[in-house]
């Protein structure tokens, strides 16, 4: 199939030519840091985050050429329609509710502590933060997986395969460790960089239930977006699920260093307990999106 070509050269592009531009951008930026010392703070960052941010920056920039190749002609087409705020408000709510309920169970288990040691200030930056963080993550990637690539696969796909694909490749992107940093930085580290990124991907007790719950999650964006015909549910669900991730380490401790299986880490989407809440709200929104039949006057 056409697309599913494109979209694998896609990947190839933004993954092989994002690590190997990582070892270029970080050695760049230790010597604007040691020249500048307003950015030595950037240069100190762990090369991993080089890595990551290489792709994002090619994935960003590679978007508008796949959008093209794909013959989506209209942003109309790949979901960008009103009513919004209606919908991304709801779609939040949802989002931020089942993780919130997650989050609330680990707490009053006990597994969570909260954070009695931060100041209001840090407390309103790292807020302020997180809500930026969700709502910038939430357009780039529905954009990008369900604006572009659903929409692409929708044309010779049933809804099943397509939101499949999809949701399989959104928990694939989503998988990836943060590896110690290397030795030394040379032209290819950031293949083996990114190799060791990927390495959770072989290791059966980190892929499950992390890889189940994400795909989860990619199924129920998916099914906003065919169902509304639109991205603003799916943008709202993305931004609520994705505040918690980002907030989550800050506003709670860990009163064990132990992470049993059932109640996860301060991931929240690597535990069973996650699963369960996850799929009851995805049964819960396929119920709500259901078609209502009327009975002919």
């Amino acid at each position: 199939m056409r697309v599913v070509r494109l979209l694998l050269s896609y990947l190839l592009i933004v993954f092989v030519g994002g690590a190997l531009l990582a070892p270029w951008i970080w050695k760049g930026a230790q010597e604007l840091g040691a020249a500048v010392p307003a950015l030595a703070p950037v240069a100190a960052h762990p090369f991993h985050r080089y890595v990551n941010r290489c792709l994002i920056i090619l994935a960003v920039a590679g978007a508008i050429p796949l959008i093209r190749s794909f013959q989506l002609h209209s942003l109309h087409e790949m979901g960008w329609r009103a009513p919004w705020i209606r919908p991304i408000a709801l779609g939040f709510a949802f989002g931020f509710s089942s993780l919130g309920l997650v989050i609330a169970t680990q707490a009053l288990s006990g597994h969570l502590d909260w954070n009695r040691t931060a100041s209001a200030n840090q407390w309103f930056h790292r807020i302020a933060s997180a809500a930026f963080a969700a709502g910038a993550v939430a357009l780039v990637e529905e954009g990008l997986f369900r604006g572009a690539v659903f929409s692409a696969l929708r044309r010779t796909l049933p809804f099943a395969g397509a939101s499949a694909i999809v949701s399989s490749l959104f928990a694939w992107v989503h998988f990836m460790e943060r590896p110690p940093a290397p030795d030394a930085v040379g032209p290819w580290t950031g293949l083996f960089m990114l190799a060791q990124m990927m390495r959770g991907l072989t290791h059966l007790p980190m892929l499950f239930p992390a890889l189940i719950n994400l795909g989860l999650i990619g199924w129920m964006l998916a099914m906003a977006r065919e169902r509304t015909g639109s991205l603003a549910m799916a943008i709202g669900l993305h931004a609520g699920w994705v505040f918690w991730l980002k907030i989550t380490l800050f506003a709670f401790v860990p009163n064990t260093s132990d992470i049993p299986a059932f109640w996860g880490s301060g991931k929240l989407v690597d535990g069973w307990l996650a699963s369960a809440v996850l799929a009851v709200q995805c049964s819960l929104l396929h119920a709500w999106f259901r078609p209502r039949h009327r009975s002919n006057p």
